[in-house]
């Protein structure tokens, strides 16, 4: 059954997104159902205007009417495809010529909900040291600062994990002209757009860095991994900035270093040596062990904290950065004055630069700068800059044989899914072993018929459970298409994948998943190495 959204929409939606929903969500019973899973629409933005911060009301005159949009039910094979188009697979050799490896191969994938999509991932190998780096980039007001994270933190992050010796040969590599011995091998889907254009810029900014580095290290002196991990961030978000600030000849490269700096974008990363998970968190993003207890269940294990207005330590941190007078406005309607829901981003330079600098780089800047509304406004309240961080919060964890796997994601998917559901729905998958939970209707009225369907249904996935070849993509699938009693429901999931653009970041967010599985074996062993 097609059915079509009223031709009256608001100029400024974000507003009018519960009132939209509702209507659109009411003309389909199937989706309908299921509105408090995707949690409230007006947290789907992540940076406002601060026009829209400030109203709540909005008189008539500001509609226009638009076509009507449809959606149409998709085949099995159309779901898959749309599902699919962005997935990814890694699996790691055991012995990889260097020492055993912890990690047995990962899994990824994308789905967009913003036209294009906001989100990045990343993927690679450490060549001159050891460890593997797993990233999901958030980005929001454009998708610019997320991309040029994808590009470039692994290599900031590789570059400060580098000995003092190896950091002098890079330089005298470079100083003689010969050829640079790689530095990370590079996992990447053919989708995940590479910027040739910026590479000598990038390249030089991040060689000014290590030159740093050889300046501040000793020969001999080995880099501590939480401290690289720390440095890496933060180096690079000011490099960010301080590109934007000295601008560049080339026009296209002038125009991309702004976007970058006043687009923004959070960051999780992993990194993974042997027996050692570092996991290092900027923003809403989120890494998740999946630990499987004795009877085989598996339990979620969060190794990040969001950086939010749910977070009180993060509350009190930034209230304490700031004057007693700001304690009203620094934080407003659980967003960063009234704005920004992140509490740290990379980028986001509305937020870090004083007023005179914004003004003297957007004036000197292109006149396209000026055509993107983010650029435009000043925050309110906007008194004791900068009032955001880029610089990570690190954590720990020594892996155990019983850690089987790790979900890093994008807040799209938290979002839709409970830690504990995605945490059982991977391990149900990787392990094939299905936790016969008893079947619960939620406190809705169910004949016996329904009941019945919902049996008949749960035996369906048991012989259906393989249909996808990814972790990553089976996760995406349950989280878009479950319904309320936490199963795929197809013509649910055909729903919402056949939105049109223009409403598709109403229901959702961008998600994106990058899942590791772990060698409980190889663990084991370097557990009991360890301990003798």
């Amino acid at each position: 059954m097609a059915w079509s959204v009223p031709s009256v929409m608001p100029v400024t939606s974000k507003l009018f997104r519960g009132w939209l929903r509702t209507k659109i969500l009411s003309s389909s019973p199937i989706i309908c159902q299921h509105q408090s899973h995707f949690g409230p629409i007006s947290h789907r933005h992540r940076l406002i205007h601060p026009s829209l911060s400030l109203h709540h009301h909005l008189p008539s005159r500001q509609y226009q009417t638009t076509p009507d949009l449809h959606s149409y039910t998709l085949t099995p094979p159309q779901v898959n495809s749309i599902l699919k188009a962005n997935e990814y697979s890694f699996k790691v050799p055991e012995f990889d010529g260097r020492n055993v490896s912890a990690v047995m191969g990962f899994d990824s994938n994308q789905l967009p909900a913003n036209a294009p999509i906001e989100d990045r991932r990343s993927a690679a190998i450490c060549l001159q040291t050891r460890g593997m780096l797993l990233g999901v980039f958030d980005g929001h007001a454009g998708c610019a600062c997320a991309q040029a994270l994808s590009e470039r933190l692994f290599y900031y992050i590789a570059v400060s994990l580098l000995p003092h010796d190896t950091l002098c040969d890079l330089e005298a590599a470079v100083e003689a002209g010969r050829p640079l011995s790689p530095i990370l091998q590079w996992h990447k889907h053919p989708h995940d757009y590479f910027s040739r254009e910026a590479q000598t810029l990038y390249f030089n900014s991040l060689r000014t860095y290590w030159q740093e580095l050889i300046d501040l290290n000793s020969p001999g002196e080995n880099p501590d991994t939480r401290e690289a991990l720390q440095n890496a961030f933060k180096r690079l978000d000011n490099d960010l900035s301080l590109e934007a600030q000295v601008g560049d000849p080339n026009a296209f490269l002038h125009y991309w270093v702004l976007r970058v700096a006043f687009s923004g974008a959070t960051a999780c990363v992993a990194h993974i040596d042997g027996p050692d998970l570092f996991i290092a968190n900027t923003g809403d993003g989120r890494a998740v062990l999946g630990v499987q207890e004795e009877d085989g269940s598996f339990s979620a294990h969060t190794l990040s904290n969001d950086h939010n207005a749910q977070n009180d330590n993060e509350v009190a941190r930034i209230r304490g950065e700031h004057p007693p007078s700001e304690r009203k406005t620094v934080i407003r309607q659980d967003r960063l004055l009234g704005l920004l829901m992140p509490f740290r981003a990379f980028g986001d330079v509305k937020f870090k630069w004083s007023i005179e600098l914004q003004k003297r780089v957007l004036e000197s800047g292109p006149d396209q700068l000026h055509e993107n509304e983010h650029t435009k406004f000043i925050p309110p309240n906007y008194h004791t800059p900068p009032y955001l961080t880029a610089e990570p919060e690190i954590t720990h964890h020594r892996l155990r044989p019983q850690d089987r796997f790790l979900v890093i994601g994008s807040d799209g998917l938290w979002e839709t899914l409970h830690r504990q559901e995605v945490v059982r729905i991977v391990g149900e998958y990787l392990t094939g072993v299905h936790q016969r939970q008893p079947l619960t209707v939620g406190g809705y009225r169910v004949t016996l018929g329904q009941m019945q369907e919902l049996l008949d249904g749960r035996k369906a996935r048991m012989s259906s459970a393989f249909e996808d070849q990814n972790a990553a993509t089976h996760l995406i699938r349950h989280a878009v298409g479950n319904n309320e009693f936490g199963t795929v429901d197809h013509e649910r999931l055909s729903k919402m994948l056949s939105l049109p653009e223009e409403l598709a970041r109403m229901y959702r967010d961008d998600i994106t998943i990058i899942i590791a599985q772990f060698n409980p074996h190889v663990i084991g062993a370097q557990q009991q190495e360890v301990q003798s």
